[in-house]
């Protein structure tokens, strides 16, 4: 019989009578663990070895577990020193025993915490008592480590012996202390079925497999005579991970593309600005509660300088005495040097005033649509919809005879891009804004209406002191918001940020 040669040695190598791991396997026949692994499960396809698979779990000292099996744990150290200085008979200064347990840095609170756990003594006052009638020379966790570590330098068996009698719940104790490392593998050995020993002995023959098909081997005939490699497509494959573009950044680009798409220029600006772009032009009274430093983010850095003095001298009477004949302010407080002040954008609306009032651009003439997709940022409270920072889709349209029912269909014609066609829509209060409402869409999991942006049409007190004598209709979407409801993550926080679930990221995709 012909066969493959890392078959053939693998057949060599394995036994009728015992399961050979193999990683042995390979050892024995001098090849890859990879090829010998090819190579069992092939025979195992011509029921020439029989296979099977075990899960293993292994452990190994960390750095720290060394560290203690040298000195002893900090809890044994600490109970030894009490019980040196008496305080098995009567309470000792907690200082003085630290001291002799020769405890330093980070020890003194790991000795302290597991004191009390193992019921080596207790702690009142900062005196400290030890339980004479504890045995902590037998301690479980520190027995463990010494065993693990005279397995060190012989074979997984050694080592695996060596905890057979430990108590699981003492290395879970060590693995969450970080003083042991826990392995977990699948074990898979073969052994020789009864065809694989009549072959051996009726002999086999080694051939040298081809595994592609070249042009030589065509031209030269000698196709028709070599032993093609047989492939495995149900083997499972090396999980490969890629580099790939964020979630994040997959929904960023295609809102961009859907924008320009519907006829958007982009906009882009600083993010730390004065009050003034971020506020004021937006007739956000300054006493507002969202103006407060609960709310926003101030830096201390001097304050903007060239602002445009006609338009600070206009949007100032916009907030006093109001906006034509109706107009009534707010009659509270306006301060320059407040409107001045800089701090962290809360919203990208300071780009729409910016690009509307002229001074970025230059004066524009309607029809007008301009977007963008960055970053804000507001002190909030954390949680499953809200972060610290994050990105903010800012749009308006400038235009003759705009209604609600224009900004409307503009939300329907965007999110039906991405599959969204749930979207609703509820009355709402913005200073900048009237009317003003919040959109609202389903996420795809949970079923649950969440809060996907914030529009209206802006107020005369806002355009009139830019200088804007058409209607504008705006709006602040949320990017993250969009991509849960794209990916199906229930919480803001697997998107990104240090609880990121990374898992998610590298197997999500962005669907519309």
């Amino acid at each position: 019989m012909k066969l493959p040669e890392p078959q053939v040695a693998v057949l060599n190598a394995a036994s009728a009578t015992d399961e050979t791991p193999i990683e042995q396997l390979a050892a024995e026949a001098g090849l890859k663990p990879e090829t010998a692994t090819q190579a069992v499960f092939e025979l195992r396809d011509d029921d020439l070895l029989d296979v099977t698979e075990r899960d293993s779990v292994e452990y190994e000292l960390t750095e720290e577990g060394r560290t203690y099996v040298e000195a002893g744990l900090p809890e044994v150290r600490l109970y030894r020193a009490a019980v040196a200085a008496g305080a098995d008979e009567e309470p000792v200064q907690m200082g003085r025993v630290i001291g002799a347990a020769d405890l330093d840095g980070p020890e003194v609170d790991i000795a302290l915490a597991n004191f009390g756990r193992k019921g080596y003594g207790s702690i009142d006052s900062g005196e400290l008592s030890a339980d004479g009638d504890t045995d902590a020379e037998a301690d479980p966790e520190a027995a463990a480590l010494a065993e693990l570590a005279g397995a060190d330098g012989g074979d997984d068996a050694d080592a695996d012996t060596a905890l057979d009698d430990v108590d699981d719940a003492v290395l879970d104790q060590l693995v969450s202390r970080n003083l042991l490392d826990r392995h977990e593998r699948t074990v898979r050995a073969a052994t020789l079925t009864q065809a694989g020993v009549t072959v051996l002995m009726e002999g086999v023959e080694a051939t040298e497999a081809v595994d592609r098909l070249t042009p030589e081997l065509l031209t030269s005939g000698e196709w028709e005579d070599v032993e093609f490699t047989e492939y495995n497509v149900e083997a499972d494959a090396p999980d490969v991970r890629s580099g790939k573009l964020h979630v994040l950044r997959q929904t960023a680009e295609r809102v961009k593309d859907v924008l320009v798409g519907m006829g958007f220029q982009e906009m882009d600006g600083p993010h730390a600005d004065a009050d003034f772009w971020i506020n004021d032009c937006l007739f956000m009274p300054q006493d507002h509660p969202a103006r407060t430093h609960w709310d926003r983010f101030a830096l201390d850095v001097s304050p903007i300088a060239d602002l445009p003095d006609d338009l600070v001298d206009r949007v100032e009477a916009a907030h006093r005495q109001g906006v034509g004949d109706d107009g009534d302010g707010y009659h509270s407080p306006w301060s320059e040097d407040f409107a001045r002040a800089i701090a962290l954008r809360g919203h990208t609306t300071s780009l729409s005033m910016r690009y509307l009032s002229g001074t970025e651009v230059g004066e524009l003439d309607p029809p007008q649509r301009y977007f963008s997709v960055e970053k804000v940022y507001r002190n909030d409270t954390l949680d499953a919809t809200h972060l610290l920072e994050f990105f903010q889709i800012e749009g308006w349209v400038m235009a003759e005879d705009l209604s609600v029912r224009d900004l409307m269909g503009t939300f329907v014609e965007f999110y039906e891009q991405f599959g969204i066609t749930d979207v609703q829509f509820k009355p709402h209060y913005n200073p900048y804004t009237e009317p003003s409402f919040e959109l609202f869409g389903r996420h795809p999991t949970t079923g649950e209406l969440i809060e996907i942006g914030n529009s209206g049409m802006f107020r005369d007190e806002v355009l009139e002191p830019l200088g804007v004598e058409h209607d504008v209709m705006a709006w602040g979407l949320a990017l993250e918001r969009l991509a849960m409801l794209t990916t199906g993550a229930e919480d803001i926080r697997d998107l990104h940020g240090t609880l990121a679930d990374l898992e998610f990221l590298r197997g999500a995709e962005v669907t519309y």
